[in-house]
């Protein structure tokens, strides 16, 4: 494949000059830096580089170019390139709306800008380049590989180990049963193939289909707490829980956080985030949870994967946790962040197909096996939208189905426009899928036009569903009040007619986001009438910790 080229493109002598040396002196021993002075020599360059599948991980482009803009450019080299990430340089101080970034951004017809000047370059230049690069290599089969999976393709265990490792950042590679690799790597585990799949660390040790525990303890994760008091419990490790973790725990808090599964929760799933504040050109949604996970545990936080919680009740100050396995946990006062869980589409076809092409969340472990494929995404919120978006740079044709009558209801407008602007996403309003065929992995879709009634049946390869949630509350039923959907109630929505909630032990009514037990918070997603926004969850989550030290010191006088 060779080495993989940086294009530069600007007809300004120059600036081209300058950041072919600058890029050369930081990334010229990973990275050929290729550099031309027009958009008619850069697109003849890429289409040799294409001819011979050399890799491209970034193309920069000067804006304006005499015979074609940069972004013209870096739409013609996409065609080429798809994988190669498109970088507009821009001059410093022009932040007009009408800036041709703001437009390009917004159609997803670039994917990141550089500063001209770009001094001082430590600043300006090889941070975002690092990034721009980092962002590129996630496209790439890994060069490093800590794991390895053999394992059936469409399996539903399959999945969940690619799905895990992929949103806790561990380089794996996946290898079918029955590939000549497959067949080696188990000959070399001294494993027949009988029972899969089979998970081999670069230590060399084996788990034969390990349950989540263990895999989560063979990458050194905790799954039984101290036997300890807390100042605060956390329960659940997405937006919400992690940046209560992120507050409690730098403010003194003896903090531990409770999490069934993987860190990040539904946010950890979505391939770009944009609308949170502090990215420019956004933010993965498993980067952004592994970031703040590291940020609270380098505060001293406490973590305890593979446990969910099953019990909450009161004992005098405390509060106690039942987990899964029959251990306790006490606190102070908890924070309860449990998130949702995608809404279920209850077809018993598709059920059956669950993880064999049947997706419940972004899955962007499986953005890869769909190359070239027909895929469907059904939801009209942001999720949904970032899912299409993603799935679009590997299918060959993305199909996003809304039971409503557009788009805009419930999806950010950024992600509208470029999803119009997508050529391989089209949109399909009031259409639902009724049923789903295929032996063993999913093959077809059968939709059902809701202005008529007319059914289709449709080849498919993967059908992504992301359709609002269900939140992970039915284990509070009998402790704090919810409303009918299960969501908690929280601070003005438990008020009766006399002013205080009904049962309510306190003088004062309850705190902004305490729930009907006093001492017990919510945040995020889990909270009636919260906003389904992943700042709106961090924000959250902050406010609970200090309405959480407010309780403590009304407790300790």
């Amino acid at each position: 494949m060779g080495t993989p080229v940086l294009l530069l493109a600007d007809e300004d002598r120059a600036v081209l000059e300058a950041l072919t040396a600058d890029l050369g002196r930081r990334f010229g021993i990973d990275y050929q830096i290729r550099a031309e002075g027009s958009a008619a020599a850069a697109l003849t360059t890429l289409r040799q580089l294409a001819a011979r599948s050399q890799p491209v991980a970034l193309v920069v482009a000067g804006q304006p170019m005499t015979q074609m803009g940069g972004v013209d450019l870096l739409v013609a080299a996409h065609e080429l390139h798809p994988a190669a990430k498109r970088v507009l340089l821009v001059g410093r101080g022009d932040y007009t709306a009408a800036h041709p970034a703001v437009r390009a951004m917004t159609l997803g017809q670039i994917d990141y800008h550089l500063f001209t000047p770009w001094q001082p370059a430590e600043r300006w230049l090889y941070p975002p380049v690092s990034e721009f690069l980092a962002s590129w290599s996630k496209t790439q089969e890994p060069s490093f590989v800590a794991i390895r999976i053999v394992g059936r393709q469409w399996e539903p265990r399959s999945h969940q180990l690619r799905d895990t490792l992929t949103r806790v950042a561990m380089p794996y590679r996946f290898y079918a049963h029955d590939s000549e690799a497959g067949h080696r790597i188990l000959e070399e585990a001294g494993q027949d193939g009988s029972r899969l799949p089979v998970v081999v660390f670069r230590t060399g040790q084996v788990l034969v289909d390990p349950s989540h525990a263990e895999l989560s303890e063979f990458l050194g994760a905790r799954t039984r707490p101290e036997p300890a008091t807390y100042d605060v419990a956390i329960v659940g490790a997405g937006p919400a829980g992690l940046a209560a973790a992120v507050s409690a725990a730098s403010e003194g808090l003896r903090t531990l956080v409770v999490e069934p599964e993987v860190f990040g929760g539904q946010a950890g799933t979505s391939s770009l985030i944009r609308n949170y504040p502090g990215f420019p050109h956004g933010i993965s949604g498993d980067d952004l949870a592994f970031r703040t996970f590291e940020q609270a545990w380098l505060f001293g936080t406490g973590f305890v994967f593979a446990q969910a919680v099953t019990g909450l009740t009161a004992h005098g100050s405390e509060r106690l946790l039942r987990l899964s396995d029959g251990r306790q946990v006490a606190a102070r006062a908890v924070i309860l962040a449990p998130g949702v869980s995608w809404r279920r589409l209850r077809v018993p076809s598709l059920e059956a197909l669950a993880g064999a092409g049947v997706f419940y969340g972004a899955a962007g472990s499986e953005a890869r096996a769909m190359q070239g494929q027909q895929v469907f995404v059904v939801g009209a919120g942001n999720s949904a939208g970032q899912a299409a978006l993603h799935l679009a740079e590997h299918a060959g044709s993305v199909t996003v189905l809304v039971r409503g009558d557009a788009l805009g209801t419930t999806m950010s407008d950024y992600l509208v426009k470029k999803i119009h602007a997508t050529p391989n996403i089209s949109v399909r309003l009031r259409t639902e899928v009724i049923d789903g065929q295929g032996s063993g992995c999913l093959e077809r879709l059968t939709l059902r036009d809701g202005r008529n009634g007319v059914t289709q049946t449709v080849a498919a390869a993967g059908l992504f569903v992301l359709i609002g949630g269900e939140p992970h509350t039915q284990w509070l039923r009998d402790t704090v009040r919810s409303d009918q959907h299960g969501y908690l109630l929280t601070g003005r929505d438990l008020l009766g007619a006399g002013g205080l909630p009904t049962g309510w032990p306190l003088a004062r009514p309850p705190l902004f986001l305490e729930t009907s037990l006093p001492g017990v918070f919510a945040a995020g997603d889990v909270r009636h009438r919260s906003i389904k926004r992943v700042a709106s969850a961090v924000g959250e989550g902050a406010i609970a910790v200090q309405l959480v030290h407010e309780y403590l010191a009304e407790q300790a006088s």
